[in-house]
């Protein structure tokens, strides 16, 4: 019986083995003959992968017309494994090398021999069409070399080189955080190129080939059947006007500063200059000329129209007048009195030019007079409403005016945007100590001054509050992404969505009167931008002159046209360039005609701004 036990124990440990021994064939049998593609990674030191570097995708303006585009560029590769004897010589002759680079080179391959393995690493970038061919004539005499085709940026225009961005090789520290990458990939380092990296970059393919047991490569392997082909990025349509780009930074020339249109109806960015900016042949060899620009003391990759937070001066008087008439604490006949300025105690004032007086709301903008305002901002936060309660008027003050896109970022999809600053309380009572300060102490922000900071896309976006009549799209550069497939992608439904500010529509056309006034009042009236008249396209404008603690005012100017059915709003922010309606105003008029018109008329203006060098105005810390 126990015989019998011991004979079934055995078949069914034999059956166990046998079974096992089945399953290890079998897994033996597909990793070895069926399954290729495990072999083909097992066994990577009998395979040569050439790697095949996909076409980045192009960017475009609004009109599908060509802003950046690709043309061919080559790279010498080598494989150190692969290398034996060659002229070296003849080498440094051909892509004009020292003798002594070339050496050092290869003793530190031989001192990464074991890391780098059978890897073809980038031994020269961007060689010339010419060298190429004179290489292509002696392959043979290099062996362990090889050239391989890339892309490198071609751009259409010199024009917005801080808005596409620079495309460079990766480093060993981007490498850690991002391993998809390789060494010798490219990836973009700014602007456009870096936001929309994923959709740009495409993706890479390879063909293997065989190695024989000398790791000489003989042929493809398995007919190029695990072969690869890159697949090219995607196109970028922006919504920037390329002409428009263009033209703006033209007139930026020699100033310090910002320009941005947007199309009101969606909030589309026709144009975003920041000036200096970076000429476009220094971005097409940016590996050259880094050096030279970020030492460059008026930091010419800084994105002023985003990055730079700027007391808004005067165009802000539209905001504060807007939120008192919602507040029900002026009408638009409301009249206030300036006596060359706002007296708010024993020999204080915050001054104002001359005008007439007493002035109502419409005037008011027109002439941009300070104490009208000064008298609004302090009814706003003496409203009876919050109880006299500095904090709670405050804070209602400040929430009306976040609705009009201050105090944070508007979730454009620039690159770098920053949120600019807008004070709380608890601001003031650091500064004055809790509940030991008022509505004159903070006097200063009734016309865009003191602790407030806008940027100059702020400023845009409110232009195009006003041609809207009270609401605003999230302004941005994008319209979509397209393969070659012609599929469509990036879902931005967030850039249709309206945003209403807190104040009632019904009050914009008062405001809206008052800055037609200014830009189109007859001669002797008081309009402040009369200079940004332009025949026919009825220009609504509100000038800035902003206080500047580091030399002369900063010029600010915002507006859009037409009046009615507007089709493009302006700021310009010009840095130390004094009154708004001297510059800012006249450059961003220039804008509004050249888009609306295609072609501007007034050529003694333009010459002039043209010709105004006012970059000498402005301070600058130099090494």
């Amino acid at each position: 019986m126990n015989e019998d036990k011991d004979i079934r124990k055995s078949r069914i440990l034999i059956a166990g083995v046998v079974i096992a021994a089945l399953i290890l064939v079998i897994k033996l049998f597909n990793l070895q003959i069926v399954d290729e593609e495990y072999k083909i990674s097992a066994e990577n030191n009998a395979y040569k992968y050439a790697m095949l570097y996909p076409v980045r995708g192009a960017i475009f303006d609004r009109n599908k017309e060509l802003l950046v585009g690709n043309k061919n560029s080559y790279d010498l590769l080598v494989t150190p494994m692969e290398v034996s004897e060659f002229d070296t010589v003849s080498l440094c002759r051909i892509f004009d090398l020292d003798k002594d680079e070339v050496v050092e080179k290869f003793a530190q391959y031989k001192k990464d021999r074991r890391k780098i393995g059978f890897q073809s690493l980038t031994f020269l970038k961007h060689i010339s069409a010419e060298q190429y061919g004179v290489y292509a004539e002696q392959a043979y005499r290099f062996p362990g070399f090889s050239i391989v085709s890339k892309t490198s940026r071609e751009y259409m225009l010199n024009a917005g080189a801080n808005l596409w961005g620079y495309v460079t090789e990766v480093s060993p520290e981007f490498l850690k955080e991002h391993p998809e990458y390789k060494m010798g990939d490219y990836v973009g380092a700014t602007g456009l190129e870096k936001a929309y990296e994923e959709h740009l970059r495409g993706e890479k393919g390879y063909n293997i080939y065989l190695r024989d047991v000398h790791n000489k490569v003989r042929s493809s392997f398995a007919n190029g059947a695990y072969d690869k082909k890159a697949v090219a990025g995607e196109n970028l349509i922006t919504t920037i006007d390329a002409h428009l780009q263009q033209y703006g930074e033209t007139l930026m020339q020699n100033k310090v500063g910002s320009a941005i249109a947007i199309e009101p109806s969606t909030g589309e960015i026709l144009a975003i200059v920041s000036s200096p900016g970076i000429d476009i042949d220094k971005l097409a060899n940016i590996g050259k000329y880094y050096r030279e620009i970020v030492n460059d003391p008026y930091k010419p990759m800084f994105n002023r129209a985003v990055m730079s937070a700027y007391p808004p001066g005067s165009v802000f008087k539209l905001v504060n007048g807007l939120i008192a008439l919602q507040d029900g604490v002026i009408v638009p006949e409301t009249r206030f009195p300036c006596s060359m300025g706002y007296h708010y105690a024993a020999g204080k004032k915050l001054g104002c030019h001359a005008h007439p007086s007493p002035l109502d709301f419409r005037s008011a903008i027109m002439m941009s007079c300070n104490a009208y305002f000064c008298y609004a901002f302090k009814a706003i936060l003496e409203n009876r409403q919050y109880g006299r309660n500095i904090s709670n008027s405050f804070n209602h003050w400040r929430a009306m005016v976040e609705s009009f896109g201050f105090g944070h970022k508007l979730g454009s999809d620039i690159p770098a945007e920053l949120g600019g600053n807008l004070p709380k309380t608890s601001t003031y009572d650091k500064i004055h100590g809790k509940n030991r300060w008022n509505a004159t102490s903070i006097i200063s922000l009734s016309i865009g001054q003191g602790e407030i900071g806008t940027t100059p896309l702020h400023l845009a976006n409110l232009a195009a509050i006003m041609a809207n009549r009270g609401y605003f799209y999230t302004p941005h550069l994008i319209k979509y992404a397209q393969a070659l497939n012609d599929s469509i992608t990036i879902d931005e439904r967030r850039f249709a969505q309206r945003h209403y500010t807190l104040v009632d529509t019904t009050w914009f056309p008062v405001a809206v009167e008052g800055m037609y006034r200014a830009v189109n009042s007859p001669p002797g009236a008081g309009g402040t931008a009369r200079r940004a008249a332009v025949e026919g396209l009825d220009i609504c404008g509100k000038t800035g002159t902003a206080q500047n603690p580091h030399g002369k005012d900063n010029s600010v100017f915002i507006c859009f046209a037409p009046k009615d059915n507007p089709r493009i709003a302006v700021a310009v922010y010009l840095e130390n360039a004094g009154f708004g309606g001297t510059w800012a105003a006249p450059l961003a008029s220039l804008m509004v005609e050249k888009y609306l018109k295609g072609e501007v008329e007034r050529k003694d203006l333009e010459r002039d701004i043209l010709e105004a060098n006012l970059i000498v105005n402005v301070p600058v810390k130099r090494r």
